[in-house]
């Protein structure tokens, strides 16, 4: 099954929550979210069954990774039963699918060794920073980095892996940490990612002037720890992916801004509400959450996911730059917490 620019569908992201436990200023900050903003009331999420439901029928469109985000997925009660209930989905062909899982590590030194008991394969912790006031202060709910980091070792010691810890990088804010994020990580079991900080959403304050190009990112780091490039290990990589020429593992920079990869993109993702979004910058979802709790049937789900892939040609990265910022801002997309990335 592929699009109207043929690309065909194998990653599904599901955000299981619209609530997060941090309020990082580039995602979720508290001039939006705070006290009084009304997350979704609990019968307006999908339930772990609808959730499994949609994910058959993604299967059957050739679908091969899951990947659980949020908000922070760790704090739907409960999450270790819906990666058992994805573990026994199958490919067509017989095979078990990837399931992943996005999360901001504060609970995953508690909930490791049960997710990968469930069946998760993976999991992507996001560090912005090692200076603890630096990553308070993006969190802005005063989260030590120390317990983020005590998770990451809790996952690589329950046996899940390759782990990846992502870097949302913001120049003025946390650009300086890239060096020491790189000599940290360097010769451990975990994969870094920097990624160029996105106009996701409308509540950040997106500013060019705020991102770091990837180029960069590289640079810096190859001054002081020689990289060399290697391949994609996937069709569809969102990451350009280098590694250290000593042997030390690898790094991987995802350039969604400066260099758009929109041409590969096989990603769909599902809100938390049940809404199929084709792009993480689509201005509007298709209500899946209709169709199952109207009472289609699970071959109804799939023609339903194919007719909605078939259709699709969405390239808004690619499309950026010929945007003014009115333009840009004008543009409602929906916001991070909601999609999840």
């Amino acid at each position: 099954m592929a699009d109207r620019l043929d690309r065909p569908l194998r990653d599904l992201r599901i955000s299981v929550t619209d609530r997060c436990n941090f309020r990082c200023v580039y995602c979720m900050p508290k001039t939006v979210f705070g006290r009084d903003h009304a997350f979704l009331e609990h019968d307006e999420l999908l339930s772990f069954e609808e959730i499994t439901r949609l994910a058959r029928a993604a299967a059957a469109n050739g679908v091969e990774k899951l990947r659980l985000t949020g908000g922070e997925p760790l704090l739907r009660r409960g999450i270790e039963d819906l990666v058992a209930a994805l573990a026994e989905l199958r490919t067509p062909d017989g095979r078990p699918l990837e399931i992943a899982l996005t999360t901001n590590g504060a609970a995953l030194a508690v909930k490791a060794a049960a997710l990968r008991e469930a069946g998760l394969t993976r999991v992507t912790v996001s560090v912005d920073s090692l200076d603890d006031a630096v990553f308070q202060a993006m969190n802005d709910v005063r989260f030590p980095v120390a317990r983020v980091l005590a998770g990451l070792h809790a996952a690589h010691d329950a046996g899940l892996g390759p782990i990846k810890v992502n870097m949302v990088v913001k120049r003025g804010v946390n650009d300086r940490e890239v060096l020491p994020m790189a000599r940290h990580f360097h010769g451990t079991p975990f994969s870094l990612r920097f990624i160029e900080y996105m106009d996701v959403g409308n509540s950040n304050g997106w500013s060019l002037d705020e991102v770091v190009p990837s180029a960069e990112i590289v640079e810096t780091i190859d001054r002081e720890l020689p990289l060399e490039r290697i391949g994609a290990q996937v069709p569809g990589e969102t990451a350009a992916r280098w590694r250290y020429v000593d042997g030390g593992g690898e790094i991987g920079v995802i350039s969604s801004v400066t260099n758009a990869f929109c041409g590969t993109c096989n990603r769909a993702r599902i809100s938390t509400e049940g809404k199929l979004f084709t792009c993480l910058f689509a201005t509007e979802g298709h209500d899946l959450r209709a169709l199952l709790r109207g009472g289609v049937d699970d071959d109804g789900l799939a023609r339903a996911m194919a007719s909605i892939w078939g259709a699709r040609d969405d390239r808004y990265s690619e499309e950026r730059a010929s945007l003014t910022p009115e333009l840009r801002t004008a543009r409602r997309k929906p916001e991070m917490s909601y999609l999840g990335g």
